[in-house]
């Protein structure tokens, strides 16, 4: 077991970063979405885009800590400088916002129409959605991160 954990070791320190980047992500979209649309009375349905800045201001968030985690613990440094390692980085993040806020709005518009009750917790269907989003994309990032960014 130890074996197979130390040949797997990045991808589980992925697994750990993308998930503690998911929380950030889900939490301040759940911030987003709750005082947004008080301020903003479009933010709920913007010609049919659902949540749209509370999507793109959450991903934000979970991007720049998952650069940070990336760099410090999941990846070592590629051939690339700094400037263009981030560069790169903000390149795949920005290709991959637009697949999760995609996903986002397929699920919440046609998949997800009802509440999930955990017990402990509800998760509504924007919650839902952009969970499932965001593990959608999350392995197509791995992979480009992985060859191109950090030349694993």
């Amino acid at each position: 077991m130890r074996t197979l954990l130390l040949r797997h070791k990045q991808v589980l320190l992925f697994i750990i970063a993308g998930g503690l980047s998911a929380i950030v992500e889900i939490g301040s979209f759940k911030i987003f979405s709750t005082y947004l649309p008080q301020a903003i009375s479009q933010e709920q349905n913007f010609h049919g885009i659902h949540y749209p800045l509370s999507n793109i201001l959450s991903t934000s968030c979970g991007i720049l800590f998952n650069y940070f985690l990336s760099i410090w613990f999941v990846f070592e440094r590629g051939k690339h400088s700094k400037r263009k390692e981030f560069a790169y980085f903000m390149v795949v993040s920005l290709i991959s916002t637009v697949l999760s806020l995609s996903f986002f709005q397929v699920f919440y518009s046609f998949i997800f129409k009802d509440n999930i009750d955990l017990i402990f917790y509800t998760l509504s269907p924007e919650m839902i959605s952009k969970i499932a989003a965001i593990l959608l994309v999350s392995i197509l990032n791995y992979s480009v991160k992985k060859k191109v960014i950090f030349n694993g």
